[in-house]
C-alpha cells in the first residue's frame, strides 16, 4: 500500500503537428497511410482480453475510395454481449479496488503511446477508415484524445480533493467510488478522440465497460483498442464489441447490471435508449446514469458591424471541415442585408477554391462523407432545395458517388427562415443562409433561438460590444458551446468543455470535471471520536 501523497502531472494541451513539406511527421504519416492501404485486416471482438471472431462479418472500405476494401470486422450477438458482462463484472472486482495511481498510470502512458509512436498508425486509420484529411485527423483523433486521457486523469485527483468540513470531534471524509455495474459506451464514426473517451473516462475513475464503436469506424477504434492493451489496461476493464445496434444494443440495454451509458450519435437512437432505460427501470440493480451528446443545428449569426473576412474563413471552415460531419459544424447562418453582397462576393470566391478528394493528397481541404447511407440522406436535402422555389444555390449542389461518396461543399441561401435545411440536421457540407433586414435584428435573435429543437453550438459576430452582449443574451440557451467571433466548432479539451443541451443532450460536457463526476458515486463517512454515552437531552430535565 502506498502512503504518499500522489500528483498527478498538470497537463497541458498535446501540440498539434503541421506536417508541412519536408516535415519528419508529414515523412512517418505517408509511409504509415500506404503501410495500412496494402494490407487487409481481420478485426476480432475483445473480450476479456481474449479475440473473439463470430464468423458475422461486414467490410470496413475506404469511404473515398469505396471500392478499396481496408478488412473485415467480425460482429457481436446477444451471446458474445452476454460474455462481455459477466467479464467486465468480473473484472469490477480488482479493478474497481486498484489505487488511483495505478488505474492513471494506465492512461498517462496510453497518452505518450499516442502522441509518440502510435501517433502516426492512429491517424492514418482514421485518414482512411472516416476520410479526414491529415489536420483533421491530426487535432481528433492525435491531439484531442491525448488531451482526454491526461485532463480525465487529473480532473479526478482533484474532485477527490474535494472534502468536507470537519467539527472538533469528529472526522468527516467522503470517498469517490466507481458505480456498481458496467457502463456501454457507444461512440459515433466522427471522431475517433470520442470513441476513445466514451470508454475511457468512465474506467480512469475505476469502472468497467462495454464499448460498442460506429460500424463505419470499428478500422481506427480497433487499433485504439490494441493501444490501450499495450499500455498495460488490464483484461477486461474495456471489451470491445462492434456490431449493429439491435444485436449490441438489445441484450446490454436489458440487462440489470447497467450501471451507466455514454452515448455520442443521433438524437432518435438516444431518445430511444432513455426510454428503454425506464421500460426496463423496475428489473435493474441501479438507476442507470444516462449522459449523451447528440445532434446539432448549429448556428452563424452576424450583426452588420462583424468583420466580413474574418466571417468568411469561419463560415467555411465551420461549415466544410471534415464535410460538415461534426455535431459542431455550422448549418444555418443568419447574416444582415447591409453587409451580405460583400460577404456573398468574397465568400463564393474563397469556397470556388477548396480542393476535395483522396486524404493521401495532402492538398485537399475535404474529403469524402462516411458512406453510401449519408450520401443518401444529404444529397435528399440538396435536391429538396434545387426543387424548391424558396432556395438558391451560391455554392456547390453537385455530389458524386462513382467511386467516393463525394458533396461538394453547398451553400444554399433561402428566403424562408423555417425552411427545411434551416430546420432539420443534416451532418454534411450544407450551409443555409437567411438573409434578414438589419432593421428585424433582435426579432431574428429570436427565430435563430427557436427555429432548431436543438442547443449544441453557435456563434455570434460583431465588432459592436452592445450587439454581442445582446446577442450572447438573447441567445443564452440556444448553444451549450458558445462563441464570439469565432467559428462553432473545435472546442478543446481543458478549455471549451463541450456539450449541449435541449435536444442536443445532457450537456455534461466531455473534456471537464463535469463529466468525470458523472461516473463516480460518492460516500459520506463521518467518524466520531468520542460517541455520546447518554442517550438524554438537556431540554427533557425539570429544572
Amino acid at each position: 500500500m502506498s502512503n504518499a501523497y500522489f500528483k498527478t502531472p498538470e497537463p497541458v494541451n498535446e501540440p498539434i503537428h503541421s506536417y508541412a513539406p519536408g516535415s519528419a511527421e508529414r515523412k512517418a504519416l505517408k509511409a504509415k497511410l500506404e503501410e495500412l492501404k496494402s494490407q487487409t485486416i481481420e478485426v476480432p471482438l475483445i473480450i476479456g482480453g481474449k479475440e473473439i471472431k463470430t464468423g458475422k462479418t461486414a467490410e470496413m472500405r475506404i469511404p473515398h475510395d469505396h471500392g478499396h476494401v481496408l478488412g473485415v470486422y467480425h460482429k457481436a450477438g446477444k451471446e458474445e454481449v452476454k460474455m462481455a458482462i459477466q467479464s467486465a463484472l468480473e473484472a469490477r472486482k480488482q479493478w474497481a479496488e486498484t489505487p488511483w495511481e495505478q488505474r492513471v498510470a494506465v492512461f498517462l502512458k496510453a497518452a505518450d503511446l499516442l502522441a509518440g509512436s502510435w501517433r502516426p498508425t492512429i491517424n492514418a486509420a482514421t485518414m482512411l477508415g472516416q476520410s479526414k484529411v491529415a489536420h483533421q485527423a491530426e487535432i481528433d483523433s492525435a491531439c484531442e484524445l491525448v488531451d482526454f486521457w491526461r485532463f480525465n486523469s487529473y480532473y479526478m485527483t482533484q474532485l477527490m480533493a474535494d472534502q468536507p468540513y470537519s467539527p472538533r470531534g469528529m472526522w468527516n471524509r467522503v470517498e469517490y467510488r466507481p458505480l456498481e455495474g458496467f457502463i456501454f459506451a457507444v461512440t459515433p464514426f466522427n471522431f475517433t478522440s470520442i470513441a476513445g473517451n466514451l470508454p475511457t473516462a468512465p474506467a480512469i475513475v475505476g469502472n468497467v465497460a462495454l464499448w460498442k464503436p460506429a460500424s463505419s469506424a470499428v478500422y481506427s477504434a480497433y487499433f485504439l483498442m490494441k493501444l490501450l492493451q499495450e499500455a498495460g489496461l488490464p483484461d477486461g476493464v474495456i471489451n470491445f464489441i462492434p456490431g449493429s445496434g439491435g444485436q449490441v444494443g438489445g441484450p446490454v440495454m436489458a440487462s440489470p447490471d447497467l450501471a451507466g451509458i455514454h452515448f455520442t450519435g443521433s438524437t432518435a437512437v438516444f431518445q430511444n435508449m432513455w426510454k428503454t432505460v425506464g421500460d426496463n427501470i423496475h428489473k435493474m440493480k441501479y438507476y442507470p446514469r444516462i449522459v449523451g451528446e447528440t445532434g446539432g443545428k448549429d448556428f452563424i449569426f452576424a450583426h452588420n458591424s462583424a468583420d466580413v473576412d474574418a466571417l468568411v474563413v469561419a463560415a467555411i471552415r465551420g461549415a466544410f471541415e471534415y464535410q460538415g460531419q461534426k455535431c459542431s459544424a455550422a448549418s444555418r447562418m443568419y447574416i444582415p442585408r447591409s453587409i451580405w453582397p460583400a460577404f456573398r462576393e468574397k465568400f463564393v470566391a474563397e469556397t470556388a477554391k477548396i480542393k476535395m478528394g483522396d486524404v493521401q493528397d495532402f492538398s485537399n481541404f475535404m474529403s469524402a462523407v462516411i458512406d453510401k447511407s449519408a450520401f443518401e440522406n444529404i444529397k435528399e436535402y440538396i435536391d429538396y432545395a434545387a426543387q424548391s422555389d424558396e432556395a438558391e444555390f451560391i455554392t456547390g449542389g453537385g455530389y458524386d458517388d462513382s467511386k467516393g461518396y463525394f458533396i461538394e461543399p453547398t451553400t444554399i441561401v433561402t428566403t424562408n427562415p423555417k425552411f427545411k435545411t434551416m430546420q432539420e440536421e443534416i451532418f454534411g457540407p450544407v450551409l443555409t443562409i437567411y438573409v434578414y433586414e438589419d432593421a428585424d435584428f433582435e426579432a431574428t435573435l429570436d427565430l435563430c433561438d427557436t427555429t432548431s429543437p436543438y442547443a449544441l453550438t453557435g456563434a455570434i459576430w460583431a465588432r459592436d460590444r452592445y450587439a454581442l452582449m445582446t446577442m450572447s443574451d438573447r441567445l443564452r440557451n440556444a448553444a451549450g458551446n458558445f462563441y464570439i467571433n469565432d467559428k462553432p466548432t473545435a472546442a478543446v479539451v481543458g478549455q471549451q468543455p463541450f456539450g449541449g443541451g435541449r435536444a442536443s443532450g445532457t450537456n455534461d460536457k466531455a473534456g471537464s470535471a463535469l463529466n468525470m463526476l458523472r461516473w463516480m458515486s460518492v460516500r459520506t463517512m463521518k467518524e466520531t471520536f468520542e460517541p455520546p454515552k447518554d442517550w438524554s437531552y438537556p431540554f427533557m430535565a425539570d429544572k
